[in-house]
């Protein structure tokens, strides 16, 4: 399924672009020291990327990418060991290995002493999102790295400058990620390098008895369902059946992404949950209304 085709099918369009992802705001500052700011999870995650390092396909024969940081705590200072950082990007068409068993261009690793982490993969194509618009979305590589004690998962993705399509995307555009769009060099081999260091950020906690509350299945007022159920400390959504967004909770029953975008849940009697589902849509605030119509476990 193509992204554009994956957002038309949701019925939310470009408000799923939109809303989900950019850094988190508490008060008007940034939760944590320096945090990296976060980004759209896109509707192409897989749980269960084997841990390796190298994720080119067998009898790649390309030119090798080397990615490689280190992952600080939330003081930026104090390395972040034995964490798992996930990363995933499409393949030389533009498409994402959705559904073989060998996780193409996916692949976990865990950090080192040093809190440093490497993969190896290689240059992302830009891919057509909007053939009408002739909309692109730049070259990117998701990145998802789990939190500790304090901090909370991190979702986002970096960029490559001198991209052309960088201006006309909404992730790549937003002014939070412009620490995120990393220059290139060359190594001895003539191998792509990119260094990307990552500070994660406070986690803000919310009881388990919340997210028993809230996890489910809901009819939305268009028609879709959404499934919403805990992975970490995060909250993960499913639009018809397919992972589509992470959310933060910043209280009071809610949960964003960032920018515009924001979930509230309303807890009935007798179990009944329904919620409000704010975004912009043409630059016109949007609520979206939805009733659980089936509730399960929290962590699925």
């Amino acid at each position: 399924m193509e992204r554009r085709t994956f957002i038309k099918s949701t019925s939310l369009l470009a408000a799923t672009v939109a809303v989900f992802g950019n850094i988190q705001w508490v008060n008007g500052k940034a939760i944590g020291d320096t945090p990296t700011t976060t980004d759209i999870l896109g509707p192409y995650y897989r749980p269960g990327a084997p841990l390796r390092t190298n994720i080119n396909p067998e009898g790649f024969s390309g030119v090798p990418l080397h990615l490689s940081g280190t992952i600080y705590r939330d003081d930026s200072k104090t390395i972040f060991k034995d964490c798992l950082v996930e990363v995933w990007q499409c393949n030389h068409n533009g498409e994402y290995d959705n559904l073989s068993d060998d996780y193409v261009y996916r692949g976990a690793t865990r950090t080192g002493d040093d809190g440093s982490y490497h993969f190896i993969s290689t240059y992302p194509m830009a891919y057509k999102v909007d053939p009408a618009n002739n909309l692109y979305r730049p070259s990117h590589i998701h990145m998802r790295i789990e939190g500790g004690n304090g901090e909370r998962d991190l979702i986002t993705q970096i960029y490559f400058k001198g991209d052309p399509h960088l201006e006309t995307d909404p992730s790549s555009a937003s002014p939070t990620a412009i620490n995120r769009i990393l220059d290139t060099s060359k190594n001895s081999n003539g191998e792509v390098v990119v260094a990307f260091d990552v500070v994660m950020a406070k986690e803000f906690p919310l009881d388990e008895v919340v997210f028993e509350q809230i996890s489910g299945l809901y009819t939305m007022e268009n028609d879709t369902k959404a499934e919403f159920y805990r992975k970490g400390d995060l909250l993960f959504v499913k639009w018809n059946g397919q992972i589509g967004d992470a959310l933060y909770y910043t209280g009071n029953n809610s949960f964003e992404n960032g920018s515009d975008g924001k979930v509230q849940f309303e807890i009935q009697e007798r179990g009944a949950v329904n919620l409000n589902f704010y975004y912009t849509d043409n630059c016109v605030l949007t609520t979206m209304k939805g009733t659980r119509v089936l509730k399960y476990n929290s962590t699925i």
